[in-house]
Parts: structure tokens; C-alpha cells; sequence
């Protein structure tokens, strides 16, 4: 698709597509535009004067997500850059080079992008493992050596003391940038990651006509060897409250049919993992689905639509989509609550469908690094599935799936198998060229061998396993929402629960009237009210903000002052009064 943009240079015309990130298309314009271009001053809107947004605010979000479409025009304006700045590091902002080796050397450092708050965070820290003045140390205590000195992040000994099975991105991005980008190096950078890319290059006419017609050895992806992924994007999966999960098992309960569900969170630092990242889960949404015993189907533009426009929403909250979450329980029949334990080493952990199913959703949310050639570099998303556990206890799995994984499935080269456990490679077609595909595994001697992946492989060399749990104690949690349940939660309607104005007057009337605001302000923070009340749009945007900031925010009493005494919010009071 092709996206416009008027500046005061002329009309420029930029190619992309709907999963690019918008900064990613902005780096694509910068090279179209004047070299004393500003970018720091850069700001988009679609009509003169309205809806100005910075560029910097939207740098993480994509194309898609953006409501942009093919042939869409936006007005960039932007400032030039002060005489002094001109010939200074910034004019070479976008621009990368090639050495001999192929390598792409940017001669300035990382890009300028807008990363997640955690990873500036986290860029900022060393990581450094302390260590204890052990029986070897021949020094005093202020003294250190070799054994006692603080060891790097990614150190191999102490994750596998601590029974860490991935180091943790960040750890593994500094081991890179230590080895890629050494100081005796000066001025030359080298982006320490990159996207792994295992489509053939169609545009490529070096002596020949493009694929299918002809090849070579600089369009055709090499041959891929695969192996577990040493590090992870997050690290841990914590739910705020155990109500959550409780309200999300419910549908099961009462149904006996699987669920699907989205979650609601933010990511922040985890401490028990250097350097680690942690998905905080704050409301699980189910979309419009078609639940049954085994599975569920579910129309994908339905539930795109949806998804956008709770996405907004959400964003509004402080909240970003982190995740999905679904069900797979039978119940074992003992009648104590039991249920089988259908996922273990011997069975599957994610089947070859839902391992593709995650490694798409990854890819609608690419995680943002000024580090990457790219702009960005795999994705924080997670996959967590709920079923039961050897002892036959409801349980929750968390997984990601590796780079590869989001190669192989965006060149189209797995699909699933007969097999659950197992991933098999689709032929090559004129649309696609699948090369060699090996796996490591261990022989019956115990010896390390190379084996042909043809016609499947095992889908565990694309898993990325994660830990999960809760805050330890109710003074750790610091949640958005004071309440989870109470209010019937979205598309539940096969269960006999709807969203509607009786639902409504039964939850929130009493309280609204009743003049007691500790007690409003626990029954508004609820995820689920919020999207519905929004939904009704009865309230302002004015108001609504108010509504939002009332029930997520810590400073809330004056905020919900506001709110109760404003037209609106009187409205709807008036309208739950009247409703049977």
C-alpha cells in the first residue's frame, strides 16, 4: 500500500504495509525530505490544523492500527534545523551504509525511535549479578578479584544454578552490543540485532528474471538451521488478581465449552531475572466467539473490527494489548473439579496450530528497538493456555515463540500437522521458495547431530517457555482496577449474561445515588464497565476522560467530583433510574 504525505517540500509517496510500524515509514520518508529536516519537530494530521499528532507519539504503533489505508493523505510539518546543528551528527539520522562484508553500519549509533518506557529503562542498567567474598578471595573487604567481582547479565553458571532457562532480551542485546560494538571501534556502529527474513527476494533481477522465473544465490534464503532460542522477550506473566483467571474459567464451568480471550496490561522490570521484563495482565477481553467442546471458531474481520476499536479504548486506560489467553479442559469426571492433563513432555505443550497462531499475533505486535536494522526486533506478545497439570489441577502455561518461528510463518513455510507436536514444511511454490531446513537433536548415543527437518519437525524448537503468577501480597499489588467482577463481561450472551441497562442499574444505580464516592469509585473501576458505558455514548469525550481518570488514576476524588456533577453522567443516572 502506498501512504502520502504533503510536506513543504512537495507530495512524497511512501510503500508499506498494514503490520509496518508508522516509524518504520517515517524513516523510509526522511530520505525523500530535505537533509536539515528536523525530525524531532516532525507532526502529521490529516486536515490543516486538526488532530496534529507528534510523530514521536506514534512511532510504535502500526500502519493498521492507525486506521491508515491505501492512498491515504497526511500534512507533515516540521521545523529545520538550527545553522549550527547542520552539519552535525544529526543530518546522517536515517542514513545507514554497507561495509564489504555486507554488514549494515550505521555511523552513528542507534536509531532515534521511541522505545517502551521498561526497555529505557532497562537500557540504562548494567545488569551486574553481585557476588559474595568467597573462600578464594585472598583481599580485604574492600578488595575484589575474579571471584567475587559482579558478573554479567547473561553469565550461563548462574542462570543454570537458578534454573533460568532463557537469559532475558535485554542481557542478550548487551552481550551482542558488547561483542558488536567494541570501543577501540570509534565512530562505527553496527546494529547488534536483526529480523530474520526467510522470504525470497522477488524484486531481485541480479542477471536474472525475478522468482519464479529465476534465482540466485543472493535472493534465495539460505538454508536454516533450527535450535532453541536462548533469550526471551518476557521474562514472567503476572496476573494482578487471581479474579481474573477465576471469572475467565467461569465460562468453562458453566458451559463446559473452551474460551478465547485478550489481554489487557502493561510491561514493567522483573526482578528475579536480570535485566528481566515481566507482562503485567490487568482484564482479559473475549471477543465475539463460537465456543465449543474441543475448540472454537470465530470470524477473523469481526474480530479485528472489535479488537481496533477496544484497542483505543484501552490505550486510553494506560493499556495496551499484551497477549491472548484460551482454554483446554475436560473435566476428568471424578467429580471433585479434577481435569485431564492433555499437555505434557510426552504429548505437546502448544500444537503446530496454535504455535502459528502465536507467531502471527507476534508479528501484529512488533516489539519497537532502536537497536535492530530494522526499527524492530521480534515482539513482547505472549500465548498463555489454561489447562490441567500432571496432578490434575487446573493450570496456566506461558509461552512466546521464537524469531524463527515469526520467519518461518511470515514466509509461509509451516502449516499443521496431523500431529499436534509436530510443524510441517510446506513445498515450495511459485509464490514462495522453501529451502534446507535442519533441526539439532541428540542421537541414541548422545551425540549432537544435525537432522532434515522434512516433511515436520518438532514444534518445541520454536517455543520460548515463561514463568507466571501473582503478586505475592495485596500491598505489591498496585492494580489499575479495584474491581473484576460483578459486571458481565463482554459477548457472554451463550452463557445467559448480556450487557445491558438492567445489568447496569443493578451494579452501578444504588452506589451512583447513594453519595458514598469510596464506594462508587471501586464499582467504576472495572474494565468491563468502562468499554460499556462507552459503548452507550451517553457521556462527552470530556466526560468520559473524567470517567477514565476517576476510575484508574490513585488522585481520583476530584476527577470523580467533576464527573457526577457533569450533564452526562446525570443522564445516565436518570436513564438507570427509569429503566425496568
Amino acid at each position: 500500500m502506498l501512504i502520502r504525505f504533503r510536506s513543504k517540500n512537495g507530495t512524497h509517496r511512501v510503500s508499506c504495509q498494514e503490520n509496518d510500524l508508522f516509524g518504520t515509514v517515517i524513516e523510509k520518508l526522511v530520505g525523500n525530505l530535505d537533509p536539515n529536516a528536523d525530525v524531532d519537530t516532525f507532526t502529521v494530521c490529516e486536515k490543516p490544523g486538526q488532530g496534529i499528532h507528534a510523530v514521536s507519539e506514534l512511532a510504535d504503533r502500526t500502519v493498521m492500527d492507525l486506521g491508515l489505508k491505501h492512498g491515504d493523505m497526511l500534512i507533515l510539518n516540521y521545523s529545520d534545523k538550527p545553522a549550527n546543528e547542520k552539519d552535525g551528527v544529526n543530518v546522517e539520522i536515517g542514513s545507514v551504509g554497507i561495509d564489504s562484508k555486507g554488514i549494515r553500519q550505521h555511523r552513528y549509533g542507534p536509531l532515534r525511535i521511541k522505545e517502551l518506557a521498561v526497555d529505557e529503562e532497562l537500557e540504562k542498567e548494567d545488569g551486574l549479578i553481585p557476588r559474595q567474598k568467597s573462600k578464594l578471595c585472598k583481599h580485604g573487604d574492600r578488595g575484589m578479584c575474579e571471584y567475587c567481582s559482579p558478573l554479567p547479565p547473561w553469565d550461563k553458571e548462574y542462570h543454570e544454578k537458578n534454573k533460568i532457562k532463557h537469559i532475558s532480551f535485554h542481557s542478550y542485546l548487551k552481550k551482542l552490543n558488547e561483542n558488536a560494538n567494541k570501543k577501540e571501534n570509534g565512530s562505527s556502529y553496527i546494529s547488534p540485532l536483526s529480523e530474520p527474513d526467510f522470504r525470497i527476494n522477488k524484486r531481485c533481477h541480479n542477471g536474472h528474471e525475478p522468482w519464479p522465473r529465476g534465482i540466485c544465490s543472493k535472493c534465495q534464503p539460505s538454508a536454516i538451521t533450527l535450535q532453541q532460542q536462548e533469550f526471551r522477550m518476557v521474562d514472567h506473566v503476572e496476573f494482578q488478581k487471581s479474579e481474573i483467571i477465576n471469572e475467565f474459567i467461569q465460562a468453562w464451568r458453566y458451559t463446559g465449552m473452551q474460551r478465547f480471550g485478550y489481554m489487557y496490561g502493561s510491561y514493567s522490570k522483573y526482578d528475579n531475572t536480570p535485566l528481566g521484563i515481566k507482562a503485567v495482565v490487568e482484564a482479559i477481553y473475549e471477543p465475539p466467539q463460537h465456543d465449543e467442546q474441543d475448540g472454537l471458531t470465530m470470524d477473523v474481520e469481526q474480530v479485528k473490527n472489535e479488537m481496533l476499536q477496544i484497542d483505543r479504548q484501552a490505550q486510553e486506560m494506560g493499556l495496551s494489548r499484551i497477549g491472548l489467553i484460551f482454554t483446554d479442559l475436560s473435566d476428568a469426571g471424578a467429580g471433585d473439579g479434577s481435569v485431564f492433563c492433555k499437555r505434557h513432555k510426552d504429548s505437546f505443550f502448544l500444537s503446530s496450530l496454535e504455535v502459528i497462531m502465536a507467531a502471527r499475533h507476534q508479528t501484529r505486535h512488533p516489539n519497537v528497538s532502536k537497536y535492530s536494522e530494522q526499527g524492530f526486533f521480534s515482539s513482547k506478545f505472549v500465548t498463555c493456555v489454561i489447562s490441567g497439570n500432571l496432578e490434575g489441577e487446573i493450570d496456566i502455561s506461558s509461552y512466546q515463540v521464537s524469531t524463527e518461528a515469526e520467519a518461518l510463518v511470515t514466509a509461509d513455510m509451516i502449516s499443521g500437522s496431523t500431529f499436534p507436536s509436530m510443524a510441517y514444511i510446506n513445498d515450495t511454490t511459485d509464490e514462495r521458495y522453501v529451502p534446507e531446513i535442519f533441526y539439532m537433536k541428540s542421537n541414541e548415543y548422545g551425540i549432537t547431530v544435525k537432522e532434515n527437518a522434512k516433511p515436520a519437525f518438532p514444534v518445541d524448537y520454536l517455543l520460548v517457555t515463561l514463568t507466571h503468577g501473582f503478586p505475592n501480597t495485596d500491598t505489591e499489588t498496585n492494580s489499575k482496577f479495584v474491581s473484576s467482577t460483578g459486571f458481565p463481561w463482554s459477548n457472554r450472551q451463550a452463557m445467559g449474561q448480556s450487557q445491558d441497562y438492567q445489568e447496569l442499574k443493578k451494579y452501578l444505580f444504588n452506589v451512583a445515588s447513594s453519595g458514598d464516592f469510596n464506594l462508587l469509585h471501586e464499582k467504576i473501576s472495572n474494565f468491563h464497565l468502562l468499554l460499556y458505558i462507552n459503548s452507550l455514548q451517553i457521556l462527552s469525550p470530556d466526560e468520559w476522560k473524567l470517567l477514565i481518570e476517576s476510575a484508574v488514576k490513585n488522585e481520583w476524588e476530584e476527577s470523580l467530583l467533576k464527573l457526577v456533577s457533569s450533564a452526562g453522567w446525570q443522564t445516565l443516572v436518570m436513564i438507570l433510574q427509569e429503566s425496568g
